[in-house]
């Protein structure tokens, strides 16, 4: 290799480093998990995600949104409005104005009746100084179509209630309590699911010797102030993490989710809302340690939805 060469590619190098350390915010704190890399963890839109449509039984159809967060060391909110809404705009107010980082699958889901099946629905988002983005949810794309039947080994979405013998929710779609709850600023209140699961899996396949757990894991979905969580004594010591799970990125539950090891129960966490005002929270129970079920095969988890008015 000639000495010219070794020149050029040490100039590249050092100008790579200059843009990647000039591109980074002032306001940015954490550290970049890779020095090369040209993405800051900071500073970057929320991209909106369609995840395909549900055919009903009544002939409506389900939109299912999710989101990427590129902030992957911040939190972004985005209030209702001009810069995160829904057309038509009577479908408008189900999407989430709090954005965890990552990507988060099948958030919300937005329902159009019969009548409206093949038109289109759009989630626009524009996070800060950044262009608007915007995704279309619409039917007919054979890529985009999903559907609620067992998957290979017979894994469903949870079923899902806020009370015992209550209305019960399952899929994307959920629902939403009937009652909104009511608690003051900074004092902590219990937030109660009842679910099960109603996958019929092969008895004869070792890997169904136990039942699969379900994860519950709650989540802000709208609201003004922060939320924190505290782990329910009724929750159970998790089971270390098998190898397998390791590999499929499965973590232990966190203050902010449990889980059932027998597949069904009752979960309940310990949630303090920081700020008076309105919040909507979601509540998604899945069954993803099934050797068929995963976020990435759009199965099988629930969302529910609660409202809870907080008051000073």
């Amino acid at each position: 290799m000639n000495k010219n060469y070794k020149t050029m590619c040490g100039i590249a190098f050092g100008t790579m480093m200059v843009l990647a350390s000039s591109i980074m915010p002032a306001s940015a704190q954490a550290p970049i998990s890779n020095p090369l890399s040209l993405t800051p963890p900071v500073g970057l839109p929320v991209i909106p995600i369609f995840e395909g449509a549900y055919e009903n039984e009544d002939g409506s159809v389900s939109f299912s949104f999710g989101y990427l967060n590129r902030n992957t060391s911040e939190p972004i909110t985005v209030p209702l409005g001009q810069s995160n809404r829904i057309e038509p705009a009577q479908f408008d107010g189900q999407q989430p104005t709090y954005f965890e980082t990552s990507r988060h699958t099948g958030v919300f889901t937005v329902t159009v009746p019969a009548s409206m099946r093949d038109d289109d629905v759009w989630w626009h988002i524009k996070t800060g100084s950044h262009s608007e983005l915007k995704v279309p949810g619409r039917r007919g794309r054979m890529g985009y179509t999903l559907d609620k039947t067992p998957r290979p080994s017979g894994s469903l979405a949870p079923l899902v209630s806020f009370t015992a013998g209550g209305p019960t929710g399952q899929n994307p779609m959920g629902m939403t309590a009937q009652n909104a709850l009511s608690v003051k600023a900074g004092v902590p209140v219990t937030l109660t699911v009842h679910t099960t699961d109603p996958s019929v899996r092969d008895p004869a396949d070792p890997r169904n010797e136990k039942p699969i757990p379900l994860r519950v894991s709650w989540h802000k979905h709208q609201g003004p102030g922060e939320v924190t969580y505290q782990q329910h004594p009724s929750s159970e010591d998790p089971e270390p993490l098998s190898e397998l799970q390791i590999r499929r990125g499965v973590s232990l539950p966190g203050p902010d989710q449990t889980v059932l090891t027998p597949g069904q129960g009752v979960a309940n966490v310990i949630a303090t809302f920081s700020e008076p005002g309105d919040y909507l929270m979601r509540t998604m129970v899945d069954n993803w340690d099934a050797t068929d079920s995963t976020e990435a095969d759009q199965c099988c988890w629930t969302n529910v939805y609660q409202k809870v008015t907080v008051t000073p």
